[in-house]
């Protein structure tokens, strides 16, 4: 199981000693995006997806048009909107902060950032000694 990843993270994606490190965080870019498609479509949704059709793009959805299950956690927020992720698929990432970027080209069919000309696109980095005993529960 792999996620589209590329490891690039920028000082403003690693926090500070001191503060409570998240599991998922977004680029000023994926703000914006998340920013557009909540004034078009309402609140919304985000799984990271596993492969299949869309590879392992994070998928953006109307909220309620995604059905979370047991198998599903929620990873936190990004831009306001719930981020999820596979129980199964987290075990592998569990150790890896994910920084959801946006960037030119075609969103996964399912998405609704298809039709934008931009695509969600996930970055990852490992959380530091002190980070990783920092994180809350999921």
């Amino acid at each position: 199981m792999s996620l589209t990843t590329e490891t690039n993270p920028t000082a403003a994606e690693t926090p500070a000693s001191g503060v409570t490190p998240t599991r998922v965080s977004a680029t000023p870019a994926a703000l914006d995006l998340i920013a557009r498609l909540q004034a078009q479509h309402g609140d919304l949704l985000f799984h990271q997806s596993g492969g299949c059709c869309d590879g392992s793009a994070p998928m953006c959805f109307g909220r309620g048009e995604f059905l979370i299950g047991d198998s599903d956690v929620q990873l936190g927020e990004i831009g306001g909107q719930p981020f999820y992720m596979s129980r199964s698929q987290f075990e592998y990432w569990q150790h890896t902060h994910l920084i959801i970027d946006a960037v030119p080209g075609n969103g996964g069919m399912f998405s609704l950032e298809r039709p934008t000309g931009l695509r969600f696109l996930t970055r990852s980095r490992l959380f530091s000694d002190e980070e990783w005993k920092a994180l809350p529960p999921v």
